[in-house]
């Protein structure tokens, strides 16, 4: 992949986690899930590796919290989530291991990560017990969607190949 496919597909998951923020959300204990971050951090992290697929969380954090859609807290989950998703792919070349690297590094590690910076930033006194299972809700729910989407995709590609 070049450099201009490279760009303009990071171009397409950040719009897509961008707009589709908004299009699936439902409520999750003391937050909101959106799990369509989860699935693009799964997607990206599979299709582009762990490098983009971080600069990817970032900026669909800075645009959802640019535009008033998010909070800081997506900035530690999102991130760390897709990082852990494309380092495990990347090791075992196993989709769901990248979903289970969204999940642990979203739902788990990025929020533990997620309480100093609430309390520090946003003047939140609420502790993991509190972020955990809004984490954990969403990061799961998305990143089984982005296990399903890219199992699919790799489905029809062996599907086309096999045909000519």
């Amino acid at each position: 992949m070049n450099q201009t496919q490279l760009i303009t597909t990071m171009a397409v998951f950040i719009a897509i986690g961008t707009i589709g923020a908004q299009l699936l959300r439902f409520p999750a204990g003391v937050a909101k899930a959106y799990p369509v971050q989860h699935a693009v951090n799964v997607m990206a992290a599979v299709t582009l590796g762990p490098g983009p697929a971080v600069v990817i969380a970032f900026m669909i954090g800075l645009l959802r919290n640019m535009l008033g859609l998010g909070t800081l807290l997506a900035f530690p989950g999102g991130m760390v989530g897709a990082f852990l998703a494309g380092i495990l792919y990347k090791k075992t070349c196993k989709k769901g291991m990248a979903a289970l690297g969204e999940a642990v590094g979203t739902g788990i590690i990025g929020a533990l990560i997620s309480v100093p910076i609430a309390n520090l930033l946003m003047g939140s006194s609420a502790g993991a017990l509190f972020f955990l299972p809004s984490f954990l809700v969403s990061s799961i729910t998305g990143a089984c969607i982005g296990w399903l989407v890219v199992a699919k995709i790799n489905q029809q590609h062996v599907s086309l190949d096999n045909k000519l």
